[in-house]
């Protein structure tokens, strides 16, 4: 039983260890679009509450978004709670982002985040005034840098 346990504790550290890079690598991969949705939605405050008090955090997600995201995962891997958690917040937009624009498209990154719309691509008119702010923003960002 012993062996048992040591095994499964040997597995769980080395699947944390094993996806620590691959998570670090998508951050850095989406860290400019993340900065520059989050400055639109919620001026990177991580507490902020839409009017509406359906959107919340730091990237202003939905309940509907979590549980989206734990339907990809495939298990309650995150909470409502969550979404008050910057890095928690920037995790779901990543797992979102892989399974639905999974070649990285930073203009459809920008739109389906908007929309929660899949075909948000066909419907461009309704995502247009959001993707120019969040496309101002990510500009005016990197002339700073």
């Amino acid at each position: 039983m012993k062996k048992l346990l040591v095994l499964v504790l040997m597995t769980i550290s080395l699947t944390a260890v094993a996806e620590t890079p691959v998570k670090i690598d998508l951050q850095k991969k989406w860290g400019a679009v993340i900065e520059a949705i989050a400055m639109v939605e919620s001026e990177c405050q991580p507490k902020k509450v839409s009017r509406n008090g359906l959107y919340v955090g730091y990237l202003q997600i939905s309940e509907i978004l979590v549980r989206e995201c734990n339907r990809i995962a495939g298990y309650k891997k995150y909470t409502y709670a969550d979404r008050y958690d910057k890095q928690k917040s920037i995790d779901m937009f990543i797992d979102y982002q892989e399974h639905y624009n999974p070649e990285g498209n930073m203009e459809r990154a920008i739109r389906l985040w908007n929309s929660g719309d899949l075909k948000c691509m066909t419907r461009k008119m309704r995502t247009e005034g959001y993707y120019r702010k969040v496309m101002s923003k990510y500009t005016e960002m990197a002339s700073l840098r």
